[in-house]
């Protein structure tokens, strides 16, 4: 599932695209009776509502909260899209051939759009100068609904949701009020909990917690005052570096521009099971364990359980 660092790689590409461009036209292959009563496009009554509550509507801004982007239209509303598993936004121009039943959109450009991991195109905004907004879906998991300006601060879709990480405001202080709310959980589940801190996945609590010299199994009243400061730091550092790097590409994520990030060559452990640790001194080999039903990787030498 795409994490803070690819949603925020995302979100920075569509600013740079899509700021400004009229909505002309609005296609999706989700309709499905099953999903009635969604409030997503998934509900083909709702889908009908969707679209002709944005076309002809101007995109003013692009925002992150948490795993979800917020496109925000002239008329105060906002278009939500949560990428889940395998869902990314690409953007450039494509040519629908209706006799293509299984893929009709077919990219002409730009290049990247090309890679096949972004063939299965579910949703589609046409914009007004011809280019268009792609969401690739293999298995069609995303969440695209719309907020209406005036229940943007109340809806279910974003509620309960912790502090932003990378945020000035979220310091020390708040980062253990965050994570003492389940002292006797294990750090790697409170990690993934998006009530406690936002945007946080599988990926990047792995390698934070590897940074910080952390057993992902630790309990959290187990922690000592050095080992919160470090996975703190470890854990902007990281979210930071993922930022920088374009996110990452263990399997569907890719760019607006269809193209990889670069985060998985600088892993350190997330995937890296049965490889030496490259912690400098450490003689540990990466292993990989199941904490709350997620596979979660670490190195048994560095990573120790408290006595």
């Amino acid at each position: 599932m795409p994490e803070l660092p690819e949603v925020q790689t995302t979100v920075n590409g569509l600013n740079e695209h899509v700021i400004g461009l009229k909505i002309a036209d609005v296609w999706s292959s989700y309709n499905s009776p099953y999903f009635k009563g969604s409030n997503t496009i998934k509900d083909p009554l709702y889908f009908k509502v969707f679209k002709k509550e944005i076309l002809g509507r101007k995109i003013v801004s692009v925002i992150r909260r948490a795993k979800n982007i917020l496109i925000k239209l002239d008329n105060d509303d906002t278009i939500l899209v949560h990428m889940k598993m395998t869902g990314h936004l690409l953007f450039g121009q494509y040519h629908f051939n209706q006799k293509n039943k299984v893929n009709p959109w077919e990219p002409i450009e730009p290049e990247g759009l090309k890679d096949p991991f972004n063939r299965h195109v579910r949703f589609v905004l046409t914009f007004s100068n011809k280019k268009h907004l792609a969401l690739s879906d293999t298995r069609k998991f995303a969440k695209v609904t719309l907020i209406k300006a005036e229940h943007f601060h109340k809806t279910e879709h974003l509620h309960d949701i912790g502090p932003e990480p990378l945020e000035e405001i979220f310091d020390l202080k708040e980062f253990n009020a965050r994570i003492d709310r389940k002292p006797n959980a294990k750090i790697k589940q409170v990690l993934l909990d998006q009530s406690n801190i936002a945007g946080i996945g599988n990926i990047y609590a792995d390698e934070s917690l590897w940074l910080a010299s952390i057993h992902p199994a630790e309990k959290v009243r187990d922690l000592s005052n050095k080992q919160r400061a470090d996975l703190f730091k470890a854990v902007k550092s990281s979210l930071s570096k993922g930022i920088n790097l374009g996110g990452a590409s263990t399997s569907d994520y890719r760019n607006i521009n269809g193209e990889k990030g670069t985060f998985q060559q600088v892993h350190h452990a997330y995937q890296r099971a049965g490889t030496a640790c490259d912690k400098r001194g450490c003689k540990g080999i990466i292993q990989r364990i199941v904490i709350g039903a997620r596979g979660t990787h670490y190195c048994p030498e560095h990573q120790k359980l408290n006595k």
